[in-house]
C-alpha cells in the first residue's frame, strides 16, 4: 500500500540505499516461486531495516516471522560478529528457500531458524535480544508483545511491521475482522505501555519502532 503519491514513493526508493545484489535476486525469486510475495519487505523498507540494526548494533536479533528471509538479511547486517539471528515461522515449504540464500549471505553460521508455532518457541528461548521484529499473523501481535517484552534488553528496540493494515484501523471495523481488531488493540498497547516508547512510520502498510526504556 502506499501512502502517498506512488512516483513520490519511487523518487524517496531511487534516493535511498541501492538493493544489494543478493536481495535482488532472493526478490526476485520471491516474485517467481512464492505465493504472496507482497509479504516481502522490499527494497525500501529492507534499507530503513537495515539502517535501524546498524543504529542499534545488535548483539542477538529475534524475527517473527520469516516469509523467504529477505528482512532476515536486511536485519542480519547490523548484527555483531559474534551475535545471533533468531527467526520463526510456522511454514515448513519456506526452509529450504529461506536456508539457501542464508548460505549465500556472510551470515549463514548466525541465522538460526526455527519452525513452528512462535507462541510455543519464544517462551523456549533462554536468551535475551537487542533488536525484536514482529511480522507475522496479525492476530497474535498483543501475545507476541506479551512474549518478547521481557526478552529484549534495556534500550533494545521492537519493529513492528504492517500496524496501519491498509488503513484498516481507523475503519469501522467487520465483525469477522480479527486481525484489524488485534492491530487496533496492539498500536494502542504499544502507545500506553510505560515500559516502552514508540512512533509509528507510514512506510509501506506502517512500522512501528518501539524502545525499551532504561
Amino acid at each position: 500500500m502506499h501512502f502517498i503519491p506512488e512516483d513520490l514513493d519511487d523518487y524517496i526508493s531511487n534516493h535511498s540505499e541501492d538493493e544489494p545484489k543478493l536481495l535482488q535476486e532472493l526478490n526476485r525469486e520471491t516474485y517467481q516461486k512464492i505465493l504472496q510475495p507482497r509479504m516481502l519487505s522490499g527494497h525500501y523498507q529492507g534499507r530503513v531495516l537495515s539502517l535501524i540494526s546498524k543504529m542499534v548494533h545488535p548483539k542477538n536479533i529475534l524475527e517473527i516471522g520469516t516469509y523467504t528471509g529477505y528482512s532476515s538479511l536486511c536485519l542480519a547486517e547490523g548484527m555483531q560478529k559474534e551475535g545471533e539471528l533468531h527467526t520463526i515461522d510456522i511454514n515448513e515449504e519456506l526452509v529450504d528457500f529461506q536456508r539457501k540464500y542464508f548460505e549465500k549471505s556472510p551470515f549463514g553460521n548466525q541465522i538460526i531458524q526455527h519452525l513452528g508455532h512462535a507462541l510455543e518457541i519464544i517462551p523456549k528461548l533462554d536468551k535475551n535480544f537487542d533488536l525484536i521484529f514482529i511480522d507475522a499473523d496479525k492476530e497474535n501481535y498483543p501475545k507476541y508483545f506479551n512474549l518478547v517484552i521481557d526478552k529484549l534488553n534495556n534500550g533494545g528496540v521492537i519493529l513492528s511491521d504492517n500496524v496501519l493494515w491498509s488503513g484498516k484501523v481507523i475503519e469501522a471495523i467487520k465483525p469477522d475482522d480479527l486481525d484489524t481488531k488485534a492491530l487496533i488493540e496492539y498500536n494502542k498497547l504499544l502507545k500506553e505501555d510505560k515500559r516502552i516508547e514508540t512512533v509509528i512510520l507510514p512506510i509501506r502498510d506502517g512500522l512501528t519502532i518501539s524502545r525499551k526504556l532504561d
